[in-house]
């Protein structure tokens, strides 16, 4: 395996000095992150689809400083069906021909979140039972079988066009792919070049095993984040981990996303990457850095410091 970076930490600073800043961490490549909900500035699809000149000076950039790029990501919700889905799709299409131009396999991005009706203006996360009320499996079944799985075999044919090899989709929360099981409806539709971007994070405050995930997934593991999760004590305890406040209000969270090595100990992360190693990924492993309860480079440089001593090289 190898460490990487997702870009947008360092949103904050120019083109070149992002890349500068990484050679210092001693990171091997970079997880170019635009388009979708990011906001970093450094590797924009459109922008560099329509500067050819741009884009060879920042390839030749990458390149000068010995690292290389390990994905192109563009988190984003196509299935939004109001004028932000319609945005995130062209934006998603933009990254993945770029990729294509580039020699970059691997797309990290999302599943998608539909309405859950015809007609709906926003999405829907439906993740409690379908037992009740009667309309449940019909909402359930209109975004799966009317909204995502057209939207993906589109896709799917058009990576392939483009020339990429896989969709990485994060297991993120109010996405339709949200865990393994989410994971394998969608790829036992489309095909096996779905697969998960694993980000144990996530599934620690949905309260899974991302061991146990790890090993269920197996070779439909395309990507992987370096992410922690601390549960925080006693809070958890009084009002579950159905967590709505803003990620910003650590104090009073009853889970927050923390530098990696804060919540679980390292010999947790030992053996984390050593399953998911065992499974035969032997990928890009990219850490995404969202603690808000220390400083921006403290958690990056804690989080590095964690992921060089227990990644499997």
């Amino acid at each position: 395996m190898k460490l990487s970076i997702c870009t947008d930490v360092m949103a904050d600073l120019s083109f070149t000095d992002m890349l500068d800043k990484c050679v210092k961490l001693g990171v091997e490549g970079i997880e170019m992150t635009g388009g979708g909900w990011s906001s970093g500035p450094h590797f924009r699809a459109d922008e560099l689809l329509a500067d050819k000149a741009l884009l060879a000076q920042k390839l030749k950039e990458i390149e000068a400083r010995g690292l290389s790029i390990a994905a192109l990501n563009c988190s984003a919700n196509p299935l939004d069906p109001g004028a932000m889905g319609t945005r995130h799709l062209t934006e998603m299409k933009d990254t993945i021909l770029l990729a294509g131009e580039i020699g970059v396999e691997t797309i990290v991005t999302m599943s998608g979140l539909p309405e859950a009706a015809p007609g709906d203006s926003v999405p829907n996360w439906l993740v409690y039972t379908k037992s009740w009320p009667d309309e449940m499996p019909e909402r359930d079944r209109y975004q799966w079988e009317d909204r995502a799985f057209p939207l993906w075999n589109e896709l799917v044919e058009f990576g392939k066009s483009a020339g990429i090899k896989r969709y990485a989709l994060e297991n993120f929360s109010a996405m339709l792919v949200w865990n393994p099981e989410t994971l394998f409806r969608l790829r036992n539709e489309v095909g096996d070049m779905v697969g998960m971007n694993l980000d144990p994070s996530h599934l620690m405050w949905m309260g899974a095993d991302p061991i146990a995930s790890a090993r269920a997934l197996g070779s439909a593991i395309h990507h992987c984040h370096g992410k922690d999760t601390r549960i925080e004590r006693g809070l958890c305890d009084v009002n579950g981990l159905l967590e709505t406040k803003d990620v910003t209000d650590v104090a009073n969270r009853a889970w927050n996303y923390v530098a990696v090595g804060a919540g679980r100990d390292l010999q947790w992360w030992k053996e984390f990457f050593s399953v998911v190693r065992m499974t035969g990924y032997n990928g890009w492993v990219s850490l995404e850095m969202e603690d808000f309860t220390m400083s921006t480079n403290a958690g990056i440089q804690s989080s590095i410091d964690a992921l060089q001593a227990t990644i499997i090289r």
